[in-house]
């Protein structure tokens, strides 16, 4: 992880000089300090690979904005002390100062735990705002998607509906020429919430089986019309940059028409239609450590019900 950072202070304080001073928004891809779990035990890799919230991986990030004075997006895993037997997948943003100003654990996962599995303790500890947090900063109202989130519209109106402007997705995904259902879903999710999507894919895989340029490129921004603003070629690059205009953003948000679909979002009828189904439950985890197998056996029980209601034929 060392060495990772390093190779990340080096590749921002070049890109700060290439792209100029006023570059003041850089995402990471997913998976950048670590890599993921090849199959490891939940506490095999919490021990391995899961930062401490305040410990010497952040303090190294820190000093990186710091240094380049930018806000500095991410994602990492992470312990977290009210709950010792878990890790969750966290996206964060660091500030120009050094502080952490957005920390977002992953609600979507097919492998990792996730707040929702210890759904009642958790908002206990951190709330409502701890779950689905905004940072409200000069550059824009910030929020995070990690990976695969950005397939699920209700993840990203909810943070629109807390002013979310900007949605920072680090992801580590499957590149191709045609438009891939993660890049078409950054292009909705962009039009749905009037939001601007910067997507930072990783440059390529090392130390796995897994050839190497499998999710390599696409690094992408997105503004509030759907439109590509830049997109990175296939490897590491500084390619996908550029100019975020939140005056425009503003505007367009507080215009009557039927462009406007945040302001014509229609929550409490959907609030009676979800509380109708039931999908994955919460606090599934409570009291036990999950296996590799559990989430695949979680995931069937799901769909038996969704079939015995017949959500599914």
């Amino acid at each position: 992880m060392r060495n990772a950072v390093a190779r990340i202070a080096a590749h921002v304080g070049a890109s700060k000089q290439w792209i100029g001073p006023d570059l003041r928004l850089i995402v990471l891809p997913e998976y950048a300090l670590t890599g993921f779990p090849l199959g490891e035990p939940v506490p095999v890799w919490r021990e391995k690979a899961a930062l401490d919230p305040g410990g010497p991986e952040y303090e190294a990030m820190a000093a990186i904005a710091q240094e380049q004075d930018v806000y500095l997006a991410g994602n990492a895993y992470e312990c977290d002390e009210h709950f010792p037997e878990l890790y969750f997948q966290t996206s964060f943003v660091l500030s120009p100062a050094g502080d952490v100003v957005l920390r977002c654990r992953r609600l979507y996962s097919m492998y990792s735990p996730t707040p929702y599995d210890v759904w009642d303790r958790y908002l206990d500890v951190y709330g409502a705002d701890g779950l689905l947090p905004v940072a409200r900063t000069p550059i824009g109202n910030l929020a995070a998607i990690s990976s695969e989130e950005i397939l699920y519209p209700e993840l990203a109106r909810s943070l629109a509906l807390r002013g979310a402007e900007v949605l920072c997705h680090p992801t580590s995904e499957s590149s191709s020429p045609l438009l891939t259902p993660k890049a078409i879903a950054r292009r909705a999710r962009a039009v749905e919430n009037l939001s601007y999507v910067v997507s930072a894919n990783t440059g390529g895989l090392t130390g796995t089986g897994i050839p190497a340029d499998s999710t390599s490129g696409g690094s992408e921004l997105i503004d509030f019309e759907g439109r590509v603003l830049a997109q990175a070629g296939a490897g590491e690059s500084l390619v996908a940059s550029a100019e975020l205009d939140l005056g425009a953003l503003r505007r367009y948000r507080g215009r009557p028409g039927m462009g406007n679909l945040l302001s014509r979002a229609k929550p409490a009828l959907w609030a009676v239609e979800y509380g109708r189904h039931e999908g994955e439950r919460p606090n599934e985890l409570e009291g036990k450590v999950p296996d590799r197998a559990w989430f695949k056996e979680r995931q069937m029980e799901t769909i038996t019900r969704l079939r015995d209601a017949g959500v599914i034929a």
